[in-house]
């Protein structure tokens, strides 16, 4: 073969990988269309059958020299190509998407400006019981300097049988003692009928793990501007959690923090399975701050304080935790709550890991 024919089959060759391109470009183009449609009505991007039927015709068609494999796989790369298109023009979609909006989300509790860089901390007890019990704790979160008072009003409980919660006179108790010393209340609200009321009592507004998917709810918190602390459901993916956000956003409150509280695994070791990889995840997929609750995600106090230097070691911009009075006589979760003391040294260990001006 002489040279002047080498070229002219390179320049060939050169001409169908240009044709090649334009093709898999225009395909690129209907395929976006589609994932438009998918999302509209709501359904899922990958469908397998299709898939199938799709490579049965083209290996049906296939006269060499390839082998009908290598077409498949050619094909599948394809394909597996055009599904994450999909898929990365669903996250550029997404308002909580970072794609949308690069900078970082501050939100302004009171002072208190979670996503700024700086570590902050919601602390209190799991239930509001007392005025003096939730007084106490919060004298000890105000000598250091923290802002976050949490405490559960309204308490859904796995067994209907176990203490519910105090309802509105909890919200009353919290409101009282934060005003005493100047905290914000942090408390979860169940039912989209007591938002209204709750908005009297309450700073930011707590959706916990098994509501995480309550599509209500999740409206009603979005309607009102308050800041909204949202809780990874118990088996939800970081895909679900983060439109359960866009949920909220979509109508109107983008102040929004995310909270990894761990999730259902078969380990039994712990109350749950902390997913700590989901914080850098969730930082890099949207622009809100993300904090970590070490109490449910462990369940045990002898490892708050490790999974707590985890978690800002990884990027969180802050940590959740549960801190009562006298824990074994608490009224909900005694195992895995803090005393004062114990929440000192917590505190005190921490210096080093957190980043506070």
């Amino acid at each position: 073969m002489s040279h002047n024919e080498m070229d002219e089959l390179r320049r060939q060759l050169d001409n169908v990988n240009t044709e090649l391109l334009d093709l898999i470009t225009s395909r690129a183009k209907i395929v976006q269309q589609i994932g438009k449609i998918k999302h509209k009505q709501s359904i899922k991007r990958f469908d397998p059958v299709r898939e199938r039927k799709m490579l049965d015709e083209l290996t049906g068609k296939n006269n060499g020299p390839f082998e009908n494999s290598t077409i498949e796989h050619i094909f599948k790369e394809i394909f597996k190509a055009s599904l994450e298109l999909q898929e990365d023009d669903h996250r550029k979609a997404l308002l909580v998407s970072r794609k949308k909006k690069p900078e970082d989300t501050i939100i302004d509790i009171k002072g208190e400006k979670v996503g700024d860089g700086n570590t902050h901390y919601v602390v209190g007890p799991c239930s509001v019981e007392s005025y003096e019990q939730v007084a106490e704790v919060a004298k000890s979160v105000k000598s250091k300097g923290l802002k976050l008072l949490r405490g559960g009003a309204f308490k859904p409980r796995t067994s209907p049988y176990d203490f519910q919660g105090l309802g509105v006179e909890g919200l009353q108790i919290l409101k009282k003692v934060a005003d005493e010393y100047d905290l914000a209340v942090v408390s979860e609200i169940v039912n989209p009928a007591h938002m209204e009321e709750a908005m009297d009592y309450i700073d930011v507004i707590q959706i916990g793990a098994r509501n995480m998917q309550n599509f209500e709810l999740l409206k009603a918190a979005g309607d009102v501007k308050k800041p909204v602390l949202l809780k990874r459901g118990l088996s939800a993916t970081i895909s679900e959690f983060i439109n359960a956000a866009e949920y909220i956003i979509s109508r109107g409150n983008g102040n929004i923090i995310l909270c990894e509280r761990g999730i259902r695994t078969y380990e039994k070791a712990t109350r749950n399975t902390l997913d700590i990889s989901a914080v850098p995840i969730l930082k890099q997929e949207t622009h809100l701050p993300v904090m970590v609750d070490v109490t449910h995600s462990t369940g045990r106090r002898d490892l708050l304080l490790p999974a707590a230097k985890a978690a800002l070691a990884i990027g969180a911009d802050g940590i959740m935790a549960e801190v009562h009075p006298d824990p074994a006589v608490a009224l909900s979760d005694a195992a895995q709550q803090m005393d004062i003391p114990m929440f000192d040294t917590f505190m005190k260990e921490l210096e080093a890991f957190s980043t506070r001006k």
